[in-house]
């Protein structure tokens, strides 16, 4: 390991995937309509990834390039919608919308944990991270947005 606190950073940043991880797996428990079933399991799978790629990052088996970078579209919904309560008779929209908080925290962390970190390969790897989190703000947003407010056969 290249330094102590790198494995700590990078041993945070795991544990924070599979806490998100056990997040969604716990809202499944708690939905039956299948279409929020499929992006909670697609959230699911995707915080393993990242806790996957995190772990082969600490092992030396992996460059900071194996994350895609993209643009991302920021909604921003959930910075101005309130949260919904989790509860067993939630509707689709508040899957979504609970969803969309939860990965602007982890957008959250990852953003704070790459801003004080000085220039480099670190830096890079968390601001990835963070970017595959915005990513899936922007996913479930959309969704709510499309849940919340269907468009109508007239317009």
């Amino acid at each position: 390991m290249r330094n102590k606190k790198l494995e700590e950073i990078i041993d945070l940043a795991i544990n924070r995937e599979e806490i998100a991880y056990a997040f969604y797996q716990d809202l499944l428990m708690r939905v039956s309509d299948k279409t929020a079933r499929e992006t909670l399991e697609f959230l699911s799978r995707e915080e393993q990834k990242h806790k996957e790629f995190l772990q082969r990052y600490k092992a030396g088996n992996y460059d900071a390039t194996g994350l895609r970078m993209g643009t991302v579209v920021d909604y921003h919904l959930a910075e101005h919608l309130e949260k919904p309560d989790i509860n067993k008779n939630m509707e689709t929209r508040e899957i979504y919308l609970v969803a969309a908080y939860r990965e602007l925290a982890s957008f959250n962390f990852y953003t704070s944990l790459a801003e004080i970190q000085p220039a480099g390969e670190v830096k890079e790897m968390l601001s990835k991270i963070a970017n595959e989190e915005l990513k899936h703000k922007e996913k479930v947003e959309y969704l709510y947005a499309n849940t919340a407010f269907p468009q109508t056969d007239g317009g």
